[in-house]
């Protein structure tokens, strides 16, 4: 019989030791995060919940690590992210950008590359679920529009500017240079222009919205967060992961188009299931 693990991710704010003085405070990660485990356990999962400080590097590492010592063949680990978004140099020619896209977590930042490389981890014939409700790009296109007027922005229920979950570029910038050794050696392993491992397990991927886009924060759940919550309806929702991804966008605004990415192995027996299937 088939187990699922579940590993959710949320930050509120991140530690300004590490992030050249930026706290990055954001209302509803945290919330996301329990509703995501909350889904979890209702669909039995077991698993593990990680809240702003005790979402660290060691700490999210450790966890995925875990998972992929437990998860066999037929198994599901679940993987959901709410917090900011962020960039590093890339080092291995891989991003047609130069950037490498990144986790804010609490004490430093988790480049793509290495989650690509602790997925290689699992099993074949794991499926691997992930949701990041975060912004994963420094375009001109979002710099450009996070950099508008104040009229220009979109405003929450409350009236106030909406919140983004990105990490400035200037602030980009300074955590990269007053950390740059810190993450000259996360990034070493990935330098020679190798790419990562190929997952044999199956990955899955729902992000907040595209790489040129920026995901909303809210006043309890995400943008993106909150309208999964609504699609899925207590587990009402009937269909596969295509219609999920489907029902979702059409209830997102133009501007924020959450994305679905398959990466490792072809399993069209997962991405035909209804959603957190064990």
């Amino acid at each position: 019989m088939a187990s699922g693990y579940a590993l959710s991710i949320g930050l509120n704010a991140v530690d300004p030791g590490h992030y050249a003085g930026w706290s990055g405070v954001l209302n509803a990660c945290e919330a996301d995060a329990r509703d995501m485990m909350a889904i979890a356990d209702s669909q039995g999962f077991k698993g593990t919940m990680l809240l702003t400080k005790a979402a660290t590097r060691k700490s999210v590492i450790a966890g995925i690590t875990s998972a992929a010592t437990k998860l066999k063949k037929g198994d599901i680990f679940l993987l959901t992210y709410s917090g900011h978004g962020g960039q590093v140099p890339d080092t291995n020619g891989d991003e047609s950008d130069a950037q490498d896209e990144t986790w804010c977590l609490f004490d430093g930042e988790m480049i793509d590359d290495e989650l690509d490389a602790l997925f290689a981890k699992f099993a074949a014939g794991v499926r691997i679920l992930v949701f990041s409700d975060s912004c994963h790009s420094g375009t001109v296109t979002r710099e450009a529009f996070l950099r508008g007027t104040p009229f220009e922005y979109p405003r929450d229920a409350t009236g106030a500017p909406m919140k983004y979950r990105f990490m400035p570029p200037e602030v980009a910038l300074r955590t990269y240079r007053e950390n740059k050794k810190f993450y000259t050696q996360i990034a070493r392993p990935f330098a020679d222009k190798k790419a990562p491992p190929h997952p044999k397990a199956s990955v899955l991927l729902f992000s907040g919205c595209q790489d040129n886009q920026t995901s909303a924060d809210g006043t309890y759940n995400g943008l993106f967060t909150g309208n999964l919550l609504k699609v899925w309806n207590n587990g009402r929702f009937r269909g596969d992961y295509t219609r999920f991804h489907r029902d979702i966008v059409r209830r997102m605004p133009p501007d924020q188009s959450p994305n679905l990415y398959k990466t490792g192995a072809v399993d069209t027996a997962f991405y035909a299931q209804k959603p957190f299937t064990i």
